[in-house]
């Protein structure tokens, strides 16, 4: 399919999304996340990895406090500013030219993030679970990610239909807290509140959510719809994250949030040719 334009404001850059696959890598400082739990909860292995993925093709690192994989507990605001504002100060004071979106879903922390030089606030609930982070978003005039995550959805129902209800509240949260419609980002949060099926049927019909009018990040790294199906352990499960990312890339995604930004972005890079055509001047 063509790939829908956007170009997203952010401070006095715009991020352009289209044909071009625009890689977000998954920088967690935490020491339990699912796949790469207390690997760089330390600052210098924080920024090391930070500097690593933009060299890796990167184009914007995302720094998480709080994991969100399954039975994991609720971390304090304190906790999770305890673990993400050491980093966002390391990468500030060294001019780190790659800019950085926060992974979290409070409003509080979502506030000194951005104040430390976050530049997208990304939102697992999809702004729905603290209703203050979207007045955050409006009020530091910063774009948002609002990931599909719907606990409470009807089984019975189709899974597209239900996640275009529920991501177009997200959406109205959004622009009634004064975020501008060209700020808004869907996710449509690949294993979160889906059944192994349900995964791969969203892979297989993405392009419908289109509709709704937004870009869309994809992030299926690692995920378990890819560990149950190859059975095989967290850090074994690139290949078959790379053919996620180019399923998704061929179905009109823009943004790819990968733990593994040098694999996944080689992967597009050929996807990308075959579509639209490979560099010339190098036969």
């Amino acid at each position: 399919m063509t790939h829908l334009a956007y170009e997203v404001p952010m401070g006095d850059t715009i991020l352009r999304l289209g044909r071009d696959p625009v890689m977000m890598g998954i920088l967690n400082v935490t020491p339990d996340s699912f796949s790469d739990g207390g690997d760089f909860s330390a600052i210098a292995g924080a920024t090391a990895q930070a500097r690593q993925m933009a060299a890796d093709g990167a184009h914007i690192i995302d720094i998480g406090g709080e994991s969100t994989r399954p039975g994991s507990g609720e971390v304090g605001v304190q906790d999770e500013l305890d673990r993400v504002m050491p980093v966002l100060d390391a990468l500030a004071e060294a001019d780190f030219p790659v800019p950085v979106s926060i992974d979290t879903y409070k409003a509080l922390v979502a506030d000194q993030a951005v104040q430390a030089g976050a530049r997208i606030i990304n939102d697992v609930w999809g702004l729905q679970r603290d209703p203050e982070i979207a007045a955050v978003a409006a009020h530091h005039g910063v774009p948002v990610i609002a990931m599909h995550w719907d606990t409470a959805r009807d089984p019975d129902k189709d899974i597209i239909d239900e996640m275009k209800r529920w991501l177009s509240r997200s959406a109205e949260i959004a622009l009634d807290a004064g975020v501008g419609h060209e700020k808004i980002i869907l996710d449509p949060g690949f294993g979160f509140g889906k059944t192994f099926s349900e995964n791969y049927i969203l892979l297989n019909r993405l392009e419908e959510l289109h509709a709704l009018g937004f870009p869309l990040l994809i992030g299926t790294s690692r995920k378990s719809m890819i560990g149950k199906l190859l059975d095989v352990p967290p850090k074994d499960r690139e290949a078959g994250t790379v053919a996620t990312s180019l399923l998704a890339y061929l179905k009109g995604g823009h943004i790819f949030r990968v733990h593994n930004v040098r694999m996944n972005h080689d992967g597009l890079r050929v996807a990308h040719a075959t579509l639209y055509g490979a560099p010339t001047g190098r036969d």
